[in-house]
């Protein structure tokens, strides 16, 4: 396992927004990463370049705060496609895009903007149906 940068908004928020981190795991014959809360931002796209991926696992929902006006502290549908597109991983799984009322971004407006994504990367994506397990492989 190794901690990959994350960054949950935009420059100078972690006073604010704190420290997150998200999490590459490799195994015999596989890899998985977790994005974590986090924007895309450089960090996001020096893992994609460095890390071979088999599943990425990205946190969605748009975050977006009343107090903090049109900022965002995850990535929106629109983002998830453009790092995806730099990504090796032949799955990508969005989770932490709805349940709370911060969420900007549901899966209907995920979709919406991964539908304006190149075939071959909206075909990555992969919808899990909650509370049910799911077997994510790269075949």
């Amino acid at each position: 396992m190794t901690a990959t940068p994350a960054r949950h908004g935009p420059p100078l928020s972690r006073p604010v927004a704190g420290d997150v981190v998200g999490f590459a795991l490799r195994w015999d014959g596989g890899s998985l990463w977790i994005s974590g809360d986090t924007v895309l931002f450089r960090g996001l796209r020096e893992v994609a370049e460095r890390l071979h991926v088999d599943v990425a696992v990205l946190h969605l929902g748009g975050v977006r705060f009343p107090v903090t006006g049109p900022l965002r502290y995850s990535m929106t549908g629109r983002q998830a496609a453009r790092l995806a597109a730099r990504l090796d991983a032949p799955i990508v799984v969005p989770v932490h895009f709805e349940g709370w009322s911060h969420f900007v971004q549901g899966r209907a407006a995920v979709e919406r903007e991964l539908a304006r994504a190149p075939d071959d990367v909206r075909r990555r994506f992969r919808w899990l149906p909650m509370g049910e397990p799911v077997e994510v492989g790269t075949a």
